[in-house]
């Protein structure tokens, strides 16, 4: 099913909703980080799925085709640059690609893979949201005239930021190769940043570098296992 091919009995964007009638697919591993985008996408009027990884993106894709879809570079099946550049060459394009990353050269890679525009982590800004969206929608699609500005914070449920540290726990408990290793600091690097907690960041980014540099990195892993621990045992408050 197409959005698009409904466009004519589709609601109309307006200033308080101005992305109101179109379908956002969201292709993100974190819960914490979808919930913040569920947020924008619910007070700009667009409706949300949520894929966790580029095999439930392909899925999902094969079954309809969003307005806009926003893809997270580090999905733990591989690289979101790459659904990116097959959705730039699938025939009919989506709408609107966007990429997202807490990494500072994700946006070159994103821009490189063909996304029409970047999102940068943590995105708590909601006129941003809109604006990024609107900006590279075509012309008959953007609303018209003034648009509210809400200055409403965007707080995504803590039981979302608890649902990433199980996940990642359960990840640190298995025998972890070096490609796993790579992923889980990514990942909790991200969440950590978005959710402002610098001591999970910090030590996620110590284990990166270790594994990077190729020295025994046991006790960095303990350390960052032992933090992911208190987190879901939610010891600790965000």
């Amino acid at each position: 099913m197409d959005d698009e091919t409904r466009l004519g009995s589709m609601p109309r964007p307006n200033s308080r909703r101005p992305l109101l009638g179109l379908t956002v697919l969201v292709v993100e591993d974190s819960r914490y980080a979808c919930d913040a985008m569920r947020l924008m996408c619910l007070r700009s009027g667009a409706r949300i799925r949520r894929a966790d990884c580029l095999a439930s993106a392909r899925r999902h894709l094969q079954v309809y085709r969003p307005s806009v879809i926003i893809v997270d570079l580090g999905l733990p099946d591989g690289s979101g640059a790459d659904l990116i550049a097959e959705l730039c060459r699938s025939v009919p394009r989506i709408g609107v690609i966007l990429a997202t990353s807490g990494d500072s050269f994700a946006e070159d890679v994103a821009l490189a893979a063909g996304a029409d525009g970047f999102l940068a982590k943590p995105m708590t800004s909601l006129p941003a949201f809109q604006a990024a969206v609107i900006e590279k929608l075509p012309p008959e699609m953007r609303p018209s005239g003034p648009r509210t500005i809400s200055a409403e914070p965007i707080c995504p449920d803590p039981i979302s930021y608890r649902d990433d540290m199980a996940h990642a726990a359960e990840l640190l408990r298995d025998r972890m190769e070096p490609g796993a290793i790579r992923y889980v600091t990514q990942f909790l690097g991200g969440v950590a940043r978005s959710a402002g907690d610098h001591v999970l960041e910090d030590a996620a980014a110590d284990l990166a570098s270790v594994h990077e540099e190729g020295t025994p990195h046991a006790a960095a892993m303990a350390r960052l296992s032992t933090l992911v621990q208190d987190r879901v045992s939610d010891r600790i408050a965000i």
